[in-house]
């Protein structure tokens, strides 16, 4: 399998399967307890069905949106994931390029693997800087301060994070924060040589948003005391609407299910809020993001962008959800997978696919441009 097989999110995770570890896949590609949610974030797609208008003269489509000030090509961003040099050398190099290619967001993460200076001087294209609460205060200060500097557009904060999931596929895998691999996933990484080449032949692993808070001479495994010693559960409303203050610009809650904690975040300033449980990683059982959409984008939606996340595969998703009144959709696996198959050229034909699904969609639902997707466009069964 090739490349050029692909052609959608699970040609995309399969490949990925043939070429990563299966500690590393699972990490990707597992989610919380039963993984109950993380089912249901695609399968609530099914639920909703599009209904098409013909003979409305579709020779010309416009697919850009604008996102808390910053306008995109697409209406699908790359979110910031940790870790990603883990599933491919390359990491958040590849993705950032991928996405300025298609004029579109991408996101970096505090435990990302790349620095976040580096990404904005090599592309122009919006760049979101996400991170945790930290107890200290000071840290959550600088980290914000460090990037202004760097010329950030976006802050986000993820709030649905204060403690771990429960994610069973690691823990038999061993591959956990700290690593602890069993027998098994030991025999994984040693069936898959090419990635423990790519490996130990590049750049050594770090973590630059965090290097000067955390000792990384312990490589991956200290990770485990960011998550053990410097999150902070404490974090309460006041905390972030001080940092919403310091900001002051475009802030953006990660995480968000509720109506109340919806207008709680237009209350505190911030300009936008993604709805997400966290790709299914967190509270298994929560409610699939789609389905939660459409009340929360009723409750503030004129007052707040409101993104939304999870279970995105195919651009009639995005088409549903845009529908339902996202001003954009984020994407994790949908671009990890294609990464940890190919790199750069992986991203680019995901994000590329994704392009001519949504343009293909819009042609056959009769829409020139992503405002004229309204509810009258959707059905539920």
């Amino acid at each position: 399998m090739r490349l050029r097989d692909c052609h959608n999110f699970h040609d995309f995770r399969r490949l990925a399967r043939r070429r990563l570890p299966r500690p590393i896949f699972d990490y990707i590609d597992g989610a919380a307890d039963d993984e109950t949610t993380y089912r249901r974030n695609t399968a609530s797609f099914e639920r909703c069905d599009l209904v098409p208008n013909v003979l409305r003269g579709v020779e010309t489509i416009d697919m850009s949106v604008t996102v808390m000030g910053q306008k995109l090509a697409m209406p699908v961003y790359c979110s910031p994931t940790a870790l990603q040099r883990l599933f491919h050398h390359t990491g958040e190099r590849s993705v950032a390029a991928a996405a300025a290619k298609y004029g579109t967001m991408f996101g970096v993460s505090s435990l990302g693997t790349v620095s976040l200076e580096e990404l904005r001087k090599a592309h122009d294209t919006p760049q979101v800087f996400q991170f945790y609460f930290h107890r200290d205060r000071g840290l959550n200060r600088v980290l914000m301060q460090r990037a202004k500097q760097a010329g950030v557009e976006i802050m986000l904060l993820t709030v649905d994070s204060i403690t771990g999931g429960n994610r069973e596929r690691d823990l038999r895998t061993g591959f956990t924060i700290p690593f602890g691999l069993t027998l098994g996933g030991m025999l994984q990484f040693a069936i898959k040589p090419m990635w423990g080449i790519h490996y130990v032949t590049h750049e050594g692993f770090k973590l630059p948003q965090l290097d000067e808070h955390i000792d990384m001479s312990g490589g991956p495994l200290s990770i485990g005391r960011y998550f053990t010693e410097m999150l902070d559960p404490s974090m309460n409303w006041d905390d972030v609407a001080e940092m919403v203050r310091l900001w002051n610009g475009q802030f953006c809650l990660k995480g968000i299910m509720s109506v109340a904690d919806a207008k709680r975040a237009v209350q505190i300033g911030c300009t936008g809020i993604v709805v997400s449980n966290h790709g299914g990683r967190q509270l298994d059982g929560s409610r699939a993001a789609f389905d939660q959409l459409a009340e929360i984008v009723d409750a503030v939606g004129d007052r707040i962008d409101v993104i939304m996340d999870g279970g995105i595969q195919r651009g009639t998703h995005v088409l549903k959800a845009l529908s339902l009144g996202a001003k954009a959709v984020g994407v994790g696996r949908s671009y990890l997978f294609p990464l940890a198959a190919a790199g750069q050229a992986g991203v680019e034909r995901a994000l590329g696919l994704m392009r001519a699904e949504i343009e293909r969609g819009m042609r056959l639902m009769g829409c020139t441009a992503i405002s004229q997707l309204t509810r009258e466009n959707l059905r539920f069964r």
